[in-house]
């Protein structure tokens, strides 16, 4: 009854575990939505989608839109989203996905076909930069007093 693709793509869309919540195709949500596990949106959300999970991910999927900014550890876009994407973890662009926005990332993946209206800005966990720049002072301030 269930192939193996539609298998490995459940286990795909929730690797905490945890439930995931489905703005259906028609569905239109106005207001800030904060989720734990994973999100799928066919529909569409005007505005602020955040998670606090780091396992969360949100799935824009084509037809879905998203009007507002997204702040999720993993985002995956094929739809629409005008807003900018803070992506702590990963963001892969599928090959339908249309962002007009910056996207904030740790890595990136992009489809070909896919299209950005803005700004790819990588950045680094705050702990990795934070400790090299210590490494870095402390070792200038060592080579000024000899």
């Amino acid at each position: 009854m269930f192939s193996k693709s539609s298998d490995h793509e459940i286990t795909k869309i929730s690797p905490s575990g945890d439930a995931t919540t489905l703005i259906a195709n028609g569905t239109s949500i106005k207001g800030d939505l904060n989720f734990h596990g994973s999100l799928e949106i066919q529909g569409s959300i005007a505005g602020t989608i955040t998670a606090e999970d780091e396992n969360a991910q949100v799935r824009v999927i084509q037809g879905g839109a998203v009007e507002g900014k997204i702040a999720v550890p993993t985002v995956i876009v094929n739809g629409h989203v005008r807003g900018d994407i803070f992506a702590t973890k990963h963001a892969l662009l599928a090959s339908k996905a249309v962002v007009e926005g910056n996207i904030y990332y740790n890595t990136l993946e992009i489809e070909r076909g896919a299209h950005v209206v803005g700004n790819l800005v990588h950045e680094i966990p705050s702990t990795n930069v934070s400790s090299f720049q210590q490494d870095e002072s402390t070792d200038s301030e060592k080579n000024t007093s000899s």
